[in-house]
């Protein structure tokens, strides 16, 4: 069941009745090899793109704002990697994509011509104050935890925040253009405010000072039967002392109606069933945090959640195969349309997308329509 509330912490509030699984550690890192061994990679870095080229550098942007609750979207997550306007390099030769995040999925389903655009042509796209912002209270999070437990504090946190906005800009000096027209830096210091705020607002729905998460930025990766290769970051995973997993993610934004609110879940769902995949183990919970809003969506899925998403992926990839194949890759337009950043190559606006780069067959008759999948 779906759980969507403002739940604002309360001290003594234990972490979660998870099921007993006859495994007995400690509190925080779960020493439990059976149910949670560390032999996946721990990295801020991003991953590599679908098409498995090397990794770039940490991109965890929210590529337009974050609307709350569009339907049949999912929000980029932090395996998403964007080349930025300013500073992209040649382009490397196209490649047939080879793997898939819960970014790249949610952009085939809102729409195929995207999904193209960032995969295979690799096409720039300039940075956003929104998508900044996030990845700036992203890494605030996960290095609040470097601190030991009783030092979690709010103040703490705010004052981490100037601190790791130098090292976003010395890492990707393309995010400082976002302020390049703010002499006096008001607009700069409302931005900073902000994710102060964000931050600050963290702290009404966890208490850091009672959790020590057993990974942070934890890169993922798993190979289905058919020999898909699933990967992404999970910004979080806590062990309880039984050995069941809690799988947690930020969002800056605010949350979903709930009409929409499977949707949200999407990437968490893909998450647990590539940690499925490689521990055996379905998590206990999956945890959105939206500091938006000051919201926790939380959801406890069953094994039968897990191989429904695998299908739902399986047939994802095989409509995105079968598009790389045919180069038939097409616009479906929605009101997100006006955030793209690429209206100038899209048919939609009048535009021309760029010569197909990969080799092409002819289109099967008949072909299910791209991109109309619904999330879960």
């Amino acid at each position: 069941m779906v759980c969507v509330r403002r739940r604002p912490f309360r001290s003594g509030t234990p972490l979660l009745p998870l099921r007993h699984t006859g495994h007995a550690c400690g509190l925080g890192r779960c020493q439990c090899p059976a149910v949670w061994s560390v032999d996946m990679e721990t990295s801020t870095e991003d991953v590599a793109e679908e098409t498995g080229g090397p990794a770039r550098p940490a991109a965890t942007v929210l590529d337009q704002p974050e609307a709350a609750g569009a339907p049949g979207t999912v929000e980029p997550d932090a395996s998403a990697s964007v080349t930025t306007a300013t500073t992209a390099p040649p382009a490397p030769a196209a490649i047939p994509p080879a793997s898939l995040s819960p970014s790249r999925a949610g952009d085939f389903m809102q729409c195929p011509l995207l999904y193209r655009f960032r995969v295979i042509d690799r096409l720039p796209e300039k940075p956003s104050e929104a998508a900044t912002r996030g990845t700036l209270v992203h890494a605030v999070l996960e290095r609040l935890f470097d601190a030991p437990a009783a030092e979690r504090t709010a103040p703490r946190a705010k004052a981490l925040v100037p601190g790791q906005w130098d090292r976003l800009r010395e890492s990707r000096p393309e995010v400082g253009e976002l302020f390049a027209d703010d002499p006096e830096g008001e607009r700069l210091a409302q931005w900073l405010a902000e994710a102060e705020r964000l931050v600050e607002r963290w702290f009404t729905l966890e208490d850091p000072s009672r959790l020590e998460p057993a990974e942070r930025e934890l890169f993922v990766e798993a190979e289905l039967d058919s020999g898909l290769r699933l990967r992404g970051i999970i910004d979080r995973v806590d062990v309880a002392p039984t050995g069941e997993v809690r799988i947690v993610d930020y969002k800056t934004g605010k949350a979903p109606r709930p009409q929409y609110a499977e949707g949200a879940l999407f990437q968490m769902k893909f998450y647990a069933l590539v940690v499925w995949r490689l521990k055996k183990v379905v998590p206990r919970r999956l945890q959105l945090v939206y500091l938006g809003s000051g919201d926790v969506l939380t959801y406890d899925p069953v094994l039968a959640d897990l191989e429904r998403v695998e299908r739902k992926l399986l047939a994802l990839w095989e409509a995105i195969r079968l598009a790389t194949e045919t180069g038939d890759w097409r616009p479906r337009p929605t009101k997100l349309c006006g955030w793209c950043d690429h209206q100038a190559h899209c048919p939609e606006f009048g535009g021309t997308p760029p010569p197909y780069p990969l080799p092409v067959r002819a289109a099967d008759s008949g072909a299910a329509a791209q991109g109309r999948m619904g999330p879960d």
